[in-house]
């Protein structure tokens, strides 16, 4: 707590009094553009990494950037899918992985979960990603980025289980996209549905950021 402290008393005496007119604002409502679905892990700053202002997205996170089928989970994924499409009516949603991540590890069986009985029941929402990749690489050839990849594309898949996502897409509402943010050289490659693979970000063109959506229904 005492590394907390100071943050705390820098935001109440000098961040918040610089921005109190969107603080303000952000009292009387939210209206954010974007649901960003990431990992929990602590070395993802949404913010920072969109350099976005309070209020411009809508979070999800968990271990994995993990995305259960609809009604196969009792978690609150579902109810904050369905707020951020149908309450707040966001026009984009990100599925964002990261490199080095421990959840996609796990599921490789890299890390042993005997004690950690919670993670290794929350994973099987991720077995698809795992079957995919066992099925087209050899277990010795597989490296963690191409688990990490394969995962955005079987989330992406589990996102489109919720009737909220396929009736918001249907009616070209909401755009999907499938991001992994690298932690060593702060690349995030954008999944290019027409490659079949993930470009920097750098590369993507500006028509095709704006098609009705990235991934086919």
């Amino acid at each position: 707590m005492k590394n907390l402290m100071p943050g705390l008393r820098k935001f109440t005496e000098n961040v918040f009094p610089d921005q109190k007119d969107l603080f303000e604002t952000l009292s009387q409502c939210q209206k954010p553009h974007t649901l960003l679905i990431t990992c929990s892990d602590s070395r993802i700053d949404p913010n920072l990494l969109t350099q976005t202002q309070p209020g411009e997205l809508f979070v999800i996170r968990n271990a994995g950037n993990i995305i259960p089928p609809f009604g196969a989970s009792g978690g609150g994924e579902e109810a904050s899918i369905e707020f951020a499409i149908d309450g707040l009516k966001i026009s984009n949603i990100v599925i964002c992985g990261h490199s080095h991540c421990g959840a996609m590890a796990a599921l490789m069986d890299k890390v042993d979960l005997d004690t950690l009985p919670s993670v290794k029941h929350w994973l099987r929402h991720a077995q698809t990603t795992k079957k995919r990749v066992l099925a087209c690489r050899k277990n010795n050839d597989i490296n963690l980025m191409d688990v990490i990849e394969e995962n955005i594309l079987t989330q992406t898949d589990n996102l489109k289980t919720h009737p909220s996502v396929s009736c918001a897409l249907r009616q070209n509402k909401i755009r999907l996209y499938g991001w992994v943010y690298q932690f060593e050289t702060g690349d995030v490659n954008i999944y290019d549905h027409k490659q079949k693979c993930f470009v920097k970000s750098v590369a993507v063109k500006e028509e095709v950021l704006n098609e009705p959506s990235r991934f086919e229904l």
